[in-house]
């Protein structure tokens, strides 16, 4: 089976209604804060439990995120996985696990 990428289906959907004009840099990281507000604000006001009653709307806004995540890595020629990657080694240096485990510290009070 030929499973296309969230990537590629991303780009699809934004290819064949030619919005990748509109999706600068800056207007994509505009677009990603707003959404995590969105996301934000299903939980203002709740606890997680009753914030978690809507699920459907909480799974649309974390791909509202994603979504605009991934465009913006893309039109900055990124690989999503390699700057994970990377990125989880240096916090793997800042929180090791033997000083960090079980702990909410920030890496500067460990």
């Amino acid at each position: 089976m030929n499973e296309e990428t969230s990537m590629a289906l991303i780009n699809k959907f934004r290819d064949e209604r030619n919005w990748r004009q509109f999706h600068n840099e800056k207007d994509l990281a505009l677009s990603i804060s707003i959404e995590a507000a969105e996301l934000l604000e299903i939980f203002q006001w709740k606890s997680s439990e009753e914030a978690l009653k809507d699920f459907e709307h909480l799974k649309e806004e974390i791909a509202d995120v994603l979504i605009y995540s991934y465009m913006l890595a893309d039109n900055l020629k990124l690989d999503v996985d390699e700057i994970i990657k990377e990125k989880l080694q240096k916090n793997a240096v800042k929180y090791p696990v033997e000083q960090s485990k079980d702990s909410k510290k920030k890496y500067r009070e460990l």
